[in-house]
This record gives C-alpha cells, structure tokens and sequence, in this order.
C-alpha cells in the first residue's frame, strides 16, 4: 500500500474509487465499506483510495472530549494494508483543516488529489466545517465533478450498527472479548517497555514488562486480563496482563494512573526497551487488595493456570 500527504499525490489516470473516515480501528463495520470499496472498484477499473487523517480530528475540533484511540497511526496504516487499499492519504488536520467547508475539501482531496470516480462512505458520514458535509451533499457535488457516490450501513452480526465508539465503551468496561467481536480481532496496544519498581522478579517471582501506552490509546478497565504479547521480531507469547493500580503496594493506588504489566509466559529474557504489542483477548478478575504479598502471589499463580489454560500462541496452546 502506497502512503501519501496531500501533496504527494497525482490523480490516477483511469480515476480512484474514495472512501473518507477517521477509520478508528479498523473495525468490522470498516473491513464491510473497504470490502464495498474494493469490489466496486474491480468492477470499474478503478485504484483504491482511503482518506484519513494523522491525528482524530476531535482533539482539533472539542479537545476536551476527544476519544481514546483504538488504533495509533501506525497501526491503522498496517490494518488499511491488510484490507488490500492501493492507497491512504493521511491528511494533516490542524485548525486550519477544520475550518475547511466540505466543498473546499472535495476539490482539493477528492478531485484535485485523488481523481475520485466513486465515493464509498457510511450512510451517516459527515464532514468539512462543522460537520455540514454529508452524503447528500457528496451526491450534489459528485455531479458537478463526475464521481459517484454510495452510502454503506456498517453493521455487525447482532444487526446493531459496529461504531468505534461503541467498542471504545466495551475496552473501557473491560469487555475485551466483545470489542474482539465488533474488531475482529484483539484490541491491541503499544508501546516501549520501560523500567518499574523491579519487584516483579525478585518479590512475586513474576517478572512482568511494564509497557509504557500512549495517554491517547484506549487501555482497558482495570483489571487482570489474558492476552498475548508480540515483540519487535514478531514472535507471539501468551500473557497475563494486569491493567491496574497495584493496591496491595500503594495506599494511594487511586490516585495512581493505570499501569499496563504483562507477565509472558513461558520466557525468560530481557524486554527492556522494545516495543511491544500487547494483545487483550478475555477479562479474568477484577484488581483487587491482599493484605498479605503471599496471597496475592497465589492469585497471581491462578491467573497464569487460566491463562496458560486457553487457546494461544506457545506451549498448550494454539495460534
């Protein structure tokens, strides 16, 4: 797949077949329109296209109520990818660009860039200048510029409509095995792994990776969660993880922010600095306050027995 700015692109020849969106995770109501768009584009001739933007246009537009992501950048361009796009056009999108009108837009991004054909978008997309641009207005400006314009409902398997902020609820609740469903696949989060308190090791015989996330990425609830870790060279392990605030050890723990530790199972080696992919696949417990460190070793022993007991990369388990 081939990544472009604004001003790196020049309209294809035979034209391109657009689809415009924040495209937050990459969910299944997303594979739905790209699969819409790909096959509408085969039939036609068309290269695809999809639009979006480097950062979520909320934290632009009402930073105060801005969502957490469920994707950062990069991994969204992987996901697009996989979908078989011929192109993304990430836009920058500052102050400036949300004050664009939606009939600014179309000419610069749509037609001047990309030489749209066919426009693919949910049936409830909106965009420009306060929101004004909506598919009707696509429809009028696609006959004055020559493209054709397609309306998609993205619904899941229960027939409800999948939204990304329908999934950024289930995370938050912990509900990772739902968000799974709506995804199709594990939420996933990223970051470096950085040095904690050291006691994973040398008190609870658990060494753990604290994986430093993004303060703009969706984590779950709180909570002890098995999942998978995946390194920078691509190998998988099953983890239990902990999204938590470690009570047992702070009296202030609810003052604490949260703090991602993955124990992998089955390895032993230095993960200090890599960047690591953690995968969340099903809620176990709550977090919760032992008065003794041995008591909470114990649960700690139970939470990697049911771990090491479902399906997974690794020994005992499947990929």
């Amino acid at each position: 797949m081939r990544v472009i700015g604004p001003d790196q692109g020049a309209a294809p020849a035979g034209g391109t077949a657009v689809t415009i969106g924040a495209y937050d995770g990459v969910h299944l109501g997303h594979r739905y329109l790209l699969s819409e768009l790909c096959s509408r584009a085969a039939a036609e001739g068309l290269s695809t296209a999809v639009v979006t933007f480097d950062r979520h246009p909320a934290t632009v537009v009402r930073p105060e109520s801005a969502p957490l992501l469920l994707t950062d950048l990069e991994q969204k361009l992987e996901l697009l990818a996989d979908c078989g796009i011929d192109t993304t056009l990430v836009v920058p999108f500052d102050r400036e660009r949300a004050d664009e009108t939606a009939e600014g837009f179309v000419d610069e991004i749509l037609v001047g860039v990309l030489g749209a054909r066919l426009v693919v978008v949910g049936e409830d997309f909106h965009f420009g200048h306060g929101r004004k641009g909506t598919v009707a207005l696509l429809r009028e400006l696609g006959t004055v510029h020559g493209f054709g314009v397609e309306g998609v409902q993205l619904s899941g398997t229960d027939g409800e409509a999948v939204s990304s902020t329908r999934i950024r609820q289930l995370v938050a609740a912990g509900d990772v095995a739902q968000a799974a469903v709506l995804l199709g696949r594990a939420h996933e989060v990223r970051g470096p792994v950085v040095r904690g308190d050291g006691r994973g090791r040398s008190e609870l015989g658990f060494p753990t990776a604290n994986v430093a996330v993004p303060p703009d990425v969706a984590l779950p609830g709180i909570g002890i969660y098995a999942g998978t870790y995946t390194r920078p060279d691509g190998g998988a392990h099953r983890a239990a993880i902990s999204v938590g605030r470690r009570p047992t050890f702070y009296d202030d723990a609810g003052d604490r922010p949260p703090l991602l530790e993955a124990y992998l199972l089955d390895f032993d080696g230095d993960l200090y600095g890599e960047e690591a992919r953690v995968g969340f696949m099903e809620r176990l417990r709550g977090e919760e306050r032992f008065e003794r460190v041995e008591d909470l070793v114990a649960q700690m022993h139970r939470d990697v027995a049911a771990v090491r007991g479902l399906p997974g990369p690794g020994p005992g388990g499947t990929a």
